[in-house]
């Protein structure tokens, strides 16, 4: 259930008051003016993608989670590689991203460009999207300011090392959120997203096959999970599409059940896992675990925050036209 209207006029202002100079230029009401259907037009294409596609809501918000690590959320990762430049989406870390949410925001752009063509930015219709995304698989709302413009800049080389790999030390993912002002309790809520979506079998094949001398798989793995993975996953190798959702319980719905299963040997990725034992991520895993609500606050809230994390606004960025491709070609 989505939160009450109540908590987001509490949660508004607690947003704004987080902005710095230029993001405090940003509005919910942004295209109340220049695009008034713009609420109407995203909601309406992305009930028919999540519908026909449910896996669209997964991809859409990891799509604005990676984006917004490199660079800002500026739409960055959505611009194509060319002759000149290797963009920020074929970094190695990007390549597992699923089309869909790539596919949403083309649909999304190419309708608001035929009711108001040159005012809605690619950053913004990603923003908005996600938060939508998130409310229709039944997680919490929150305010989405606008305004944002994108970004001029797109490469996979600024990649490395701003996004969290499962496989890395918690240490090294902590660093991470840390460089981008996220404290321990956030980064954990904003990994609740986890709840939905899916992870290829290649991210988590070293956990379930050969895992050590003693054992096929990961012993921190609830030993009928593993065996459904194994079997999942038998001919990864061969097929590289193979995958499994993040949330075996309930994949398609946003609630707190990922926490709930890293309690019981069903994390999938080893980040996961880790989240669940360490002592630094351990209470707010338990805390999560055992109440919805509060990681519903925490999450809208971390969210809202991770919105704004170094936008472009006037001069900074432009709108483009289309938003897998800078607006003047850059050699």
């Amino acid at each position: 259930m989505a939160l009450p209207f109540l908590f987001l006029l509490f949660l508004l202002p607690s947003l704004i008051s987080l902005l710095p100079l230029a993001e405090s230029q940003l509005t919910v009401n942004y295209y109340d003016k220049s695009c008034p259907k713009f609420p109407q037009i995203i909601q309406q294409v992305i009930n028919d993608k999540q519908l026909s596609t449910p896996s669209t809501a997964g991809a859409t918000v990891r799509l604005f989670f990676h984006d917004c690590m490199v660079e800002g959320c500026d739409a960055s990762l959505l611009i194509s590689s060319n002759t000149f430049n290797k963009a920020e989406r074929d970094a190695d870390v990007n390549l597992s991203l699923a089309g869909d949410g790539f596919d949403l925001v083309t649909r999304v752009k190419t309708a608001l460009e035929l009711e108001c063509p040159g005012i809605v930015s690619c950053s913004d219709i990603l923003a908005t999207a996600t938060r939508d995304l998130i409310v229709m698989v039944g997680g919490p709302n929150f305010p989405v300011l606008l305004g944002r413009k994108d970004g001029f800049v797109s490469k996979a080389e600024h990649v490395e090392g701003n996004i969290a790999k499962p496989t890395m030390p918690l240490s090294q993912i902590l660093s991470i959120f840390a460089s981008k002002k996220f404290s321990v309790q956030e980064m954990v809520a904003l990994s609740g997203a986890h709840t939905i979506g899916f992870s290829h079998c290649n991210q988590f094949s070293h956990r379930i096959f050969n895992f050590s001398k003693t054992s096929e798989y990961d012993p921190a793995y609830n030993p009928k999970f593993a065996e459904g993975l194994r079997s999942l996953c038998a001919n990864y190798t061969i097929d590289p599409a193979m995958a499994a959702f993040n949330d075996v319980m309930t994949p398609n719905k946003f609630d707190n059940m990922y926490y709930v299963n890293l309690q019981r040997g069903l994390g999938l990725l080893d980040s996961d896992q880790t989240f669940a034992v360490d002592k630094s991520t351990k209470p707010f895993v338990d805390m999560y675990a055992a109440n919805q609500t509060k990681f519903f606050q925490d999450f809208a809230q971390a969210m809202g925050k991770l919105s704004f994390l170094d936008v472009k606004t006037g001069s900074l960025g432009e709108v483009r036209r289309r938003c897998d491709a800078f607006n003047v070609l850059k050699a």
